[in-house]
């Protein structure tokens, strides 16, 4: 087991300038989208990290967020989480959505 430190909702409301998002599709697949721009290449979890920290540019202070879609189990989104803690990427965040 390992301790996951989330920012609370509503902490913050500007997102920073340079973000790497992780896509968790509703059929698990996942995608990277790099300042807004997606890659079409999808990405195999075992891949996961080396492709984030490229997308990161040498910079490891590029925040990292996960969005899943809402049909995604829970675990899906742990394994994610869990391969980049493990490969040392360091500010890892998930995405809320506000509203119903």
């Amino acid at each position: 087991t390992g301790v996951v430190d989330l920012p609370s909702v509503g902490a913050t409301k500007a997102r920073p300038q340079s973000v790497v998002e992780v896509i968790v599709g509703s059929d698990e697949r996942l995608r990277l989208k790099t300042d807004g721009k997606a890659d079409p290449q999808p990405v195999v979890l075992t891949q996961l990290a080396a492709r984030v920290r490229q997308a990161q540019g040498g910079n490891a202070a590029t925040p990292v967020v996960i969005s899943a879609d809402r049909n995604v189990k829970y675990e899906a989104v742990v394994r994610v989480m869990d391969s980049l803690q493990k490969a040392g990427v360091q500010r890892v965040g998930l995405s809320v959505k506000q509203g119903s």
